[in-house]
């Protein structure tokens, strides 16, 4: 499942699943670009690996723009993008307000599309490359208190799978996966947000795993090198499930 000599960003790379990928990603041989709003953790997962990292907020158009170009000054063009930046504010939806799903949104659904529109015309150019979104189980089956992340993760499976129809001319393919309930800085804050109610929601979602546990972030990253490697050549538009079984369609 060898990268070597691909370059590769990954966006919301300082911490969880997004850390693990670049972990693996640099693993498999790949020189990897760190994006996150948090530019001390971004730093430190990079220095583990010999990478670069860049400040990127995914929800800022100018952010993602200026980015990109320090990314591909730095390493060249981008041959794999990752768009695993995410974030969520777990509350029921009628206690929601605009603010909410400014951010969720923001965040989740347009961070995705805009960095793809700033990666993906060089790929096409190039008739090569690799895009691998991080959705979520939510957006396939729905999440109690996360109405706004899962309509956010829905759009992202849907973009997906329209980026992969568009650009399979080009050589391009679009996938993603659907993580369910994984042990990430994300899932342990509900029980911070919302108390004994948020450690209830945590646990449902676990126990509703035909596995019955919550993932490692590392499983994730697995399913993730996979799909941005050659070994899925001929894999293009899919969301891969990587939930324990919470759902199996």
């Amino acid at each position: 499942m060898s990268l070597e000599g691909k370059n590769a960003l990954v966006t919301g790379g300082a911490s969880g699943i997004g850390a693990a990928t670049a972990r693996r990603l640099a693993a498999e041989g790949a020189h990897v670009a760190i994006g996150d709003v948090n530019e001390q953790g971004a730093r430190e997962v990079a220095g583990e690996l010999d990478g670069f990292a860049c400040v990127l907020d995914v929800a800022s158009a100018a952010s993602v723009r200026a980015a990109v170009a320090e990314v591909v000054g730095a390493l060249g063009a981008i041959d794999v993008l990752v768009n695993n930046a995410g974030t969520d504010r777990f509350a029921f939806f009628v206690n929601t307000d605009e603010s909410l799903w400014d951010l969720v949104l923001g965040v989740n659904l347009r961070g995705v599309i805009a960095v793809t529109h700033a990666v993906l015309p060089s790929m096409q150019e190039r008739r090569t490359g690799a895009i691998v979104n991080v959705a979520s189980e939510a957006g396939r089956v729905g999440s109690q208190g996360s109405a706004v992340y899962s309509a956010a993760k829905a759009g992202v499976i849907g973009f997906t799978k329209a980026i992969a129809l568009e650009a399979a001319r080009y050589r391009v393919r679009s996938n993603a996966v659907a993580p369910g309930p994984i042990e990430t800085p994300l899932l342990n804050s509900a029980p911070v947000q919302l108390g004994e109610l948020g450690e209830r929601l945590k646990r449902g979602m676990v126990n509703a795993t035909a596995l019955g546990r919550a993932g490692e972030p590392e499983e994730v990253a697995a399913a993730i090198a996979f799909l941005a490697s050659d070994e899925a050549s001929y894999v293009t538009g899919q969301t891969l499930n990587v939930s324990g079984g919470l759902s199996m369609w």
